[in-house]
């Protein structure tokens, strides 16, 4: 989608409700982010106002494809326009990522993953909001939801160890159906019901994972222990002369009498 398309989106009262009810989950898997370096990628910015007050620094990654806005506003721009796959950052540089409107609508969601990976520190925290292939969000093309490739939870389950990511948290939000009027007055009540009861027709997946780093062990060949090959020797005869004198007198005897 176009970034123009997710600021009318974001700006509308169903875009408003979902913002707070998405800002919800993520809030409660991160309460806090004091001095960490927080990085948002893909239209982030409706959620990293709740990062960028307390955090050591907060920053916006739009894909080149979608385009970018100014955020914040008034203040001095903290997004920009890169390649998802090449971010203008260097290895484990961030502390937290969050990844909203981006996986489902990228081409190569295992390339951006492994991108993500790189750039995350060692002990950082990745969120990704990723519409549920169950949801009924995903059944309609006037929310940012209904775009791009749903996921089930086993599906994002093998693609985050495919890239080296462990799930470590699962949450699940907009449960309501994605139409105004009185169900928007109501939303709240349908988060309650539908968290307590854990019913599968979530709008989004909010999925929280970490890096796995591996230490590297070098592999060694097991040692096979080789026995050399004995080889025949000729070995020379013992000489007869003087070993047996008794035996030679005897048998000089025997022939002088064979010759009489």
């Amino acid at each position: 989608m176009d970034v123009i398309d997710l600021r009318n989106f974001y700006s509308g009262r169903l875009g408003i409700v979902a913002r707070l009810l998405i800002n919800r989950g993520i809030r409660a898997r991160w309460p806090s982010a004091a001095g960490q370096r927080v990085l948002g990628v893909g239209y982030p910015t409706p959620y990293l106002g709740l990062f960028r007050e307390d955090s050591e620094r907060c920053i916006a990654f739009m894909p080149a494809a979608q385009g970018v806005l100014k955020w914040p506003t008034a203040r001095p721009t903290l997004a920009s326009l890169v390649d998802e796959f090449s971010l203008p950052l260097p290895d484990a540089a961030v502390d937290r990522i969050l990844i909203v409107h981006a996986l489902e609508m990228s081409d190569d969601p295992a390339g951006l993953l492994r991108e993500m990976w790189r750039v995350l520190a060692p002990a950082g925290r990745m969120i990704i909001v990723i519409p549920n292939r169950r949801g009924v969000w995903t059944r309609t093309d006037n929310t940012p939801f209904g775009h791009g490739r749903p996921y089930s939870r086993s599906q994002i389950t093998q693609l985050l160890r495919q890239t080296w990511f462990t799930p470590t948290a699962w949450g699940e939000a907009l449960f309501m159906p994605p139409v105004g009027g009185w169900f928007l007055k109501s939303a709240m009540a349908w988060e309650r019901v539908g968290a307590a009861l854990s019913l599968p027709f979530a709008g989004v997946h909010l999925v929280e994972a970490t890096k796995q780093v591996y230490r590297v062990i070098p592999a060694r060949r097991e040692r096979i222990r080789l026995i050399p090959r004995l080889e025949p020797v000729l070995a020379p005869a013992p000489s007869t002369h003087g070993s047996n004198p008794q035996g030679s007198n005897r048998e000089t005897a025997g022939s002088g009498l064979h010759d009489r």
